[in-house]
């Protein structure tokens, strides 16, 4: 499986249909195979997982196993296995009692549950197994095993399915005491809410979520505090009032009030209970004018990354204090909300820079070119950088526009550090009188001499903003980060009073090939191929000249379009661009360029993988 936030709940789909399926086919064993045992390894294998996505960062191979045991008992037992491709990362610790680094209870849980388990490195993997026994001599846990700290208790012969058993949605009347709800869906409680953050990019999102996963299970109120400007180190950073939620909806809007005209002081700082550095008790005011009727308040920071995000303050009613078990569960909550907020964030900086990137390294729109018609698709692949793909039309004077289609080979602030290279000059040689050969020729030499510098200055950059760190910016080997360029760029001269087409001179340097469209319906190719740029310096690229005449149309496209895929076929095989192109024959350039993008997204049924860029020059006969 990829190593995506996605990754264990695709493993605990998987234990349990391998497990059923081998109850089905009636296999040695398998009958001994209960739902307690499904249940057990379905909660290792999801804290195993996880760990594995968190800190591995690798795809992560599971295998189940069924092992027969002597048929005088028909015991049998089950054997997981969970690797990851990150063989030189140490194990913090082998023993039942120690912790692992996800701050949640993954090895030490398998520890507690499993009759055996171990740590396997292979040259590539690293694999960690456990083995938990069926029947009769499935095990029970008894009072020794159990968390250090403030964390969760496996009480007395504590079993799996009640971890795993899901909390109530509302609380009847009588409210079940705290120990036995922490003893009995503790587990699944935190499984369910790191299912939930994990899959979230906005802030404001993290927080609501944090408010309902609390309320009414934890709690009968809470209110979550943000910092702007991404964390409380940020000059100038105040935290503001983000969610508030509430057991009784119709009480939020008047607890919020109250909250933002008399905030509670929140807690700074340095350790904030017994040395954990996590939560506080808070005194609540005993008047119903107040947050609520008298009982506990509970302020939490959220701290990840070795920065403060913000405070979650949570209250219930009839309480002096909260428990010591709900306090733990509280502060393990916490650090899954404080990494989600962590990565929220992350994203939303790396979307941001992206953003100014896409609108510095395009054009702000697209002239009107005298006696042609034009159209520009341009749509990045989801979820990417800026970068990659990249148009340009404008005018260089003396009656001449020239036009470029370019593709950057990688992605990423590494494309896009390229295409703030490529643009600029292409402009200024052309303004400057030269032609189409020589802009290439330039532009070639440039790039195989100065874009692995602009690379690594620009990456490195990048990550000193996203991290928030002033971080100094080394200029690295010209080998180590060079980045060529496909582009196809050329000049076109409309006829003086605009009616008799244009003159093209145009040229690919290992770009897709263009086309031009006749008015009878005829395709023909309108270059030959040529070297990349920034491949080898003294490259000279030779440009060829046509007629555009009025009604024929020059269609520019990128590998985005050409090389879309299908299974095992791309879009432009048997000539299946040429083929869209001759469909087009007697609409417009908008038309066609519609027609084509259609066709592209219509050819596989899953999205893009790839920017898909297209430019569409027709000559009009008309100024």
């Amino acid at each position: 499986m990829p190593g995506t936030p996605h990754a264990a709940a695709a493993a605990r789909q998987f234990v349990r249909a391998a497990l059923a399926d081998w109850r089905s086919r009636s296999l040695p064993g398998a009958e001994a195979v209960g739902d307690r045992l499904a249940d057990e390894a379905v909660l290792l294998v999801s804290e195993l997982v996880t760990n594995v996505v968190v800190h591995a960062g690798t795809a992560v191979e599971l295998l189940c196993r069924l092992e027969p045991g002597p048929a005088a008992d028909g015991a049998a037992a089950v054997v997981v296995e969970v690797s990851d491709h990150h063989p030189t990362r140490a194990v913090r610790a082998r023993q039942a009692s120690a912790v692992d680094e996800t701050g949640g209870h993954g090895l030490q849980l398998v520890g507690a549950v499993a009759e055996s388990w171990g740590i396997t490195y292979r040259r590539d993997l690293k694999t960690v197994w456990f083995r938990i026994l069926t029947g009769a001599h499935e095990r029970t846990y008894g009072p020794s095993a159990r968390f250090s700290g403030d964390d969760l208790k496996l009480q007395r012969d504590l079993r799996a399915a009640e971890l795993l058993a899901p909390a109530p949605a509302r609380r009847s009347p009588a409210r079940r005491t705290d120990a036995d709800w922490i003893n009995h869906g503790a587990l699944s409680f935190l499984a369910e809410a790191s299912d939930l953050l994990s899959g979230q990019l906005d802030e404001e999102q993290v927080a609501l979520l944090a408010a309902q996963l609390v309320v009414p299970r934890l709690a009968d109120w809470c209110a979550v505090w943000l910092y702007d400007g991404g964390g409380r180190d940020s000059a100038g950073a105040t935290q503001r009032l983000a969610r508030v939620w509430h057991s009784s909806e119709s009480r939020i809007d008047a607890l919020r009030m109250a909250l933002e005209k008399d905030p509670p002081m929140l807690p700074g700082p340095g350790p904030q209970r017994d040395g954990a550095g996590a939560a506080a008790p808070w005194p609540w005011p005993q008047e119903p004018s107040g947050y609520g009727p008298g009982g506990a308040a509970l302020a939490c920071r959220l701290l990840a990354g070795g920065r403060d995000h913000g405070t979650l303050l949570i209250g219930r009613a009839g309480l002096m204090r909260f428990p010591d078990e709900v306090v733990g569960l509280i502060e393990d909550l916490t650090r899954r909300v404080a990494r989600a907020l962590a990565t929220a964030r992350a994203y939303r900086n790396q979307e941001r820079i992206s953003q100014v990137l896409q609108r510095r390294l395009l054009p702000r729109g697209r002239p009107d070119v005298p006696g042609l018609e034009s159209f520009v698709v341009y749509e990045p692949r989801e979820g990417a950088w800026a970068g990659g793909d990249f148009w340009d039309l404008f005018d260089a004077g003396d009656g001449r526009w020239c036009f470029a289609l370019g593709d950057v080979c990688g992605s990423g602030p590494e494309a896009a550090a390229v295409t703030g290279l490529a643009r600029p000059v292409l402009r200024l040689l052309a303004r400057d009188g030269y032609g189409v050969g020589e802009v290439l020729d330039r532009l070639n030499k440039t790039m195989a001499r100065e874009a692995a510098d602009s690379v690594a200055a620009v990456t490195a950059a990048v990550a000193a903003a996203g991290s928030g760190l002033d971080t100094a910016v080394e200029l690295r080997a010209e080998t180590e980060q060079t980045r060529f360029l496909s582009l196809l760029y050329g000049e076109i001269v409309p006829s003086a009073d605009g009616t008799a087409g244009a003159r093209c001179t145009l040229a690919s340097a290992g770009h897709p090939l263009p086309l031009v469209l006749g008015t009878d319906g005829a395709v023909r190719v309108a270059a030959v191929p040529q070297m990349l740029l920034g491949v080898v310096e003294d490259t000279s690229y030779e440009p060829e000249s046509f007629d555009l005449a009025p009604g024929e149309t020059l269609l520019c496209v990128t590998d985005g379009v050409t090389e879309r895929r299908s299974g095992d076929r791309l879009f432009d095989d048997d000539d299946g661009l040429a083929g869209h192109l001759a469909a087009c024959t007697g609409l417009g350039a908008t038309a066609v360029a519609e027609h084509i993008r259609r066709a592209v997204h219509a050819f596989a049924a899953t999205p893009p993988d790839d920017d898909l860029a297209l430019l569409v020059l027709q000559a009009t006969g008309r100024r």
